[in-house]
């Protein structure tokens, strides 16, 4: 008796912006599969329709993936190849799908990466920032004081750092980045492989009066990528360093309250913490 096959789930990657990215092999696959699952159907649709495929679709995204794994695993276990895209570039990189994969490679199901393109691998190929090492943050949290977290966690981190951002939140997060990571080469990849694609380079200060200044910039999907941090100083040098600093600026007759935004900008920290120990050394 011959074993019935199993399906395969292709995780294929779909362009970001230019639909010339999609690989020859990933519009075959598309074209031969049984079904395709998808972020949103709606949005996929188009992409098969330019491709000339008719082909039963399936929407799964972060709110209903739990229950699409059985499914789908029905699917596939009745010998149906099945292909998983997102809304653009590679399924699971910041997109639904790993508990699908989890699930079916924990069932012995086959896998099959259809690669293509990344927004983040595009971006640090023309950013010009390091990228021997490079570590993914995905989107950074929503909440102010959440995101601020984040970052001072990673602010001694060497290696180059990749965030996704989008339209709404961009002017917050180059601001929280300013005042975390001051002074620090930053690289923003704005809407890769479309029309208006930009690359636009500065400290995040910088760069938040460029989308200031021209809200066309402050449009569409970002890449934020910021150079790692320079090698560590121990704390004894650090508070000798930050006390000359303080010092200097008070015997220069520098004001308090600008004296804390150049200690804030060149030392990192928040401009109340630098105030409150420029006032005290100023009262002693």
């Amino acid at each position: 008796m011959t074993q019935r096959r199993t399906g395969t789930l292709y995780v294929v990657a779909t362009p970001i912006g230019n639909l010339d990215d999609l690989s020859a092999r990933a519009a075959q696959v598309l074209g031969q599969v049984a079904r395709v699952a998808a972020e949103d159907t709606r949005h996929s649709s188009r992409l098969l329709g330019h491709l000339g495929i008719s082909v039963p679709m399936l929407s799964l995204h972060e709110h209903n993936e739990a229950a699409r794994v059985a499914q789908l695993t029905q699917y596939l276990a009745a010998g149906e190849d099945v292909a998983l895209i997102s809304d653009a570039g590679t399924p699971l990189i910041s997109d639904p799908g790993f508990l699908l994969v989890r699930e079916l490679r924990a069932l012995d199901y086959p896998v099959v990466p259809i690669p293509g393109p990344a927004a983040l691998i595009a971006a640090l190929s023309a950013a010009g920032l390091p990228t021997d090492r490079f570590r993914f943050g995905g989107f950074l949290p929503a909440r102010p004081g959440a995101r601020r977290q984040t970052l001072e966690t990673l602010r001694e981190r060497d290696e180059t750092l990749v965030f996704y951002e989008s339209p709404h939140r961009i002017a917050h997060t180059l601001a929280t980045l300013g005042e975390v990571m001051p002074g620090r080469h930053t690289v923003l990849a704005r809407e890769l492989t479309k029309t208006f694609e930009t690359f636009l380079s500065g400290t995040p200060a910088e760069l938040g009066e460029q989308l200031k200044n021209d809200a066309n910039q402050a449009r569409g999907e970002f890449v934020i990528m910021v150079e790692g941090a320079p090698p560590a100083v121990d704390s004894e040098r650090r508070e000798m360093t930050a006390g000359a600093l303080l010092e200097a600026l008070l015997a220069e007759g520098v004001g308090v309250k600008q004296g804390a935004a150049v200690a804030a900008r060149l030392m990192g920290g928040r401009k109340q913490s630098w105030y409150a120990r420029l006032q005290a050394l100023k009262e002693n």
